[in-house]
Order: structure tokens, then C-alpha cells, then sequence
């Protein structure tokens, strides 16, 4: 079994190339200095089509979360979390928390971003938890 790997485009490959080298890269304005995620043609804050790539901190808060125990497939092993994470940039990206009890995990944790191995050519970006201390 194999695992469903993420398209790469022409507009997502700075992110992608990032992934790999372990940065977690944003968009962001050259005219409103905001970041987005996930990639655009154009600012989603001003519509300034200015933009280019940073290196994001790596470091947010859990925003909301859930535990899938029941994978949906057999490349995939249950239980794992799915978080919104939202990032010291001021954006909210959907990522894995790792190496966590599920059961432990709460809205507000700390985390910081790492990067597995997704398949031989991907890495993608999954979350850690650094300071507990959110709330259910």
C-alpha cells in the first residue's frame, strides 16, 4: 500500500523544495508584508500579485484538532492526530501531530515543525508538541 502523495506544481514547488530541506516556506507580500497559506497567484489580504518565499519560524499553537482512529487505509496506522495549526506568521495550515498521546493533545499546545518522510522523493511537515498547557 501506498500513501497519497500531494500534487507538485509549478506554484507549490518552492514549498515543496522547502519541505525537503526542512524549511517550512510561506508566501509572503512584498507590498502588505502579510504571509498566506497555502499558495496563491495573488495576496489573499491585498491582491497584490508581489509575492515571494520565507522561511516560516516552524512554531504555532493547536487551533482545534481530532483523533482518526480508524485509518483509511492500510498505509496508514490509526491512531494519529490532525491539527489546524496556527503559525507564529499569523497563518493556519492542517498538519500531523506526532510522537503525542492522542489522548493528550489539547487546543493551545505549543508546537514546533519538523519534517518526515513521506515517501522517497517527499517530506512533509508534521508537528510537535513543546509546551503542553492548552485547554480541551
Amino acid at each position: 500500500m501506498t500513501r497519497t502523495l500531494p500534487p507538485e506544481t509549478e506554484l507549490t514547488k518552492p514549498y515543496w523544495d522547502g519541505c525537503n530541506v526542512g524549511e517550512l516556506r510561506l508566501q509572503q507580500c512584498n507590498d502588505c508584508h502579510r504571509h498566506q497559506f497555502y499558495p496563491r497567484t495573488v495576496c489573499s489580504h491585498c491582491d497584490s500579485r508581489q509575492l515571494n518565499w520565507v522561511t516560516a519560524a516552524g512554531e504555532g499553537r493547536i487551533a482545534s484538532f481530532t483523533v482518526v482512529r480508524r485509518a483509511i487505509s492500510r498505509a496508514y496506522s490509526a491512531p494519529y492526530v490532525v491539527a489546524l495549526i496556527d503559525l507564529a506568521e499569523g497563518v493556519r495550515m492542517m498538519s500531523n501531530v506526532v510522537d503525542a498521546d492522542p489522548e493528550a493533545v489539547r487546543v493551545g499546545d505549543h508546537v514546533r515543525v519538523d519534517f518526515e518522510a513521506w515517501s522517497e522523493a517527499l517530506s512533509l511537515p508534521v508537528f510537535r508538541i513543546i509546551d503542553s498547557g492548552g485547554t480541551q
